[in-house]
């Protein structure tokens, strides 16, 4: 079983237009409004990969009853924390040739009584699981700390922690030594200290979380694929070009396919890349299913080309 942890849950609304610009008034082509968070994205991927996902969440007002209503369809079971103030609603907007802008609110204050249920419920849930995945932004009220002590306060024999966050959460979680962290290229960056703008800076990084004490550093590179550091080896996998649609929740997608293939090693690898691209292929917030996973498509490098460029984009 996988519980994901989302402390500051959405729903995503997006919205396709033609073209965006400036100070000017638009007509929507399209509008879709669905579940968001990026736990809840592993979540949703997981589960249409055939696998038990339990979403747990804090949950408010109108936009937190929309977010679990959603989610009924699906085979994730929802857990929600009652929190006195709304989730949040984010707003992206996408233009036909992929380009993605996105406004994200701030999400509900949370109490502390409200981050000590979310924390004695993770726990709870992660006694009976093997994999707790705690992802995200923070919402006001929640101490940077969260996702660190999320993983002293629930690791347990038999049950891996994987961290998804960034910014000062991120730096927080890493000294937490996780099972897991995937970030981006620019947040791997940020954390370090420094660009890197090749794939042997990029490896030369996620060899510093592991020493660490890490158990397995996936980094995900947009366009350029990712690239894993874990105790079976260093390796590089992408896909060919592909005609992008929406670039949200890739990263999160990326992160799914690859626990739901193990958790590690080259397989897990290539099938965390086809997940991400078939996330890109989908529109909006949409989280790839078995039939959109292209595996085949996924190119694997045992030794990574270290001169390998890398624009920064992320995922």
């Amino acid at each position: 079983m996988f519980v994901t942890v989302t402390p500051n849950p959405s729903l995503d609304r997006t919205i396709a237009l033609p073209h965006l610009v400036r100070g000017e008034v638009h007509r929507a082509g399209s509008v879709r409004v669905d579940p968001g968070g990026k736990g809840v994205n592993v979540a949703r991927a997981l589960a249409s990969a055939g696998h038990r996902a339990v979403a747990l969440m804090p949950s408010g007002a109108t936009p937190g009853e929309r977010l679990a209503a959603l989610l009924e369809p699906t085979d994730v079971t929802t857990v929600a924390v009652p929190v006195a103030e709304a989730t949040r609603v984010n707003i992206t907007l996408v233009e036909p040739d992929g380009v993605t802008t996105k406004i994200n609110e701030p999400g509900p204050r949370l109490s502390a009584d409200e981050v000590e249920a979310l924390f004695q419920r993770a726990c709870a849930l992660g006694a009976g699981a093997t994999w707790l995945v705690s992802c995200g932004s923070l919402p006001p009220g929640v101490g940077d700390d969260f996702h660190a002590e999320l993983t002293r306060r629930c690791r347990r024999p038999g049950l891996k922690v994987a961290i998804d966050t960034s910014d000062a959460p991120l730096h927080h979680a890493v000294a937490a030594a996780p099972d897991l962290v995937k970030p981006n290229h620019a947040e791997l960056a940020e954390l370090v200290g420094r660009p890197l703008g090749s794939l042997g800076d990029v490896l030369l990084a996620a060899r510093e979380l592991r020493a660490r004490g890490i158990g397995a550093v996936l980094v995900s590179l947009g366009a350029g694929g990712a690239l894993l550091v874990d105790r079976s080896g260093e390796y590089h996998a992408r896909t060919p070009p592909i005609t992008v649609l929406s670039t949200v929740g890739a990263g999160d997608s990326t992160l799914a396919g690859f626990l739901a293939a193990g958790g590690e090693g080259p397989d897990a690898l290539r099938q965390a890349v086809a997940y991400g691209a078939a996330a890109c292929r989908l529109p909006g917030s949409a989280t790839p299913g078995p039939a959109d996973i292209r595996i085949d498509d996924v190119e694997l490098a045992p030794t990574p080309d270290v001169t390998l460029a890398l624009t920064g984009d992320a995922a």
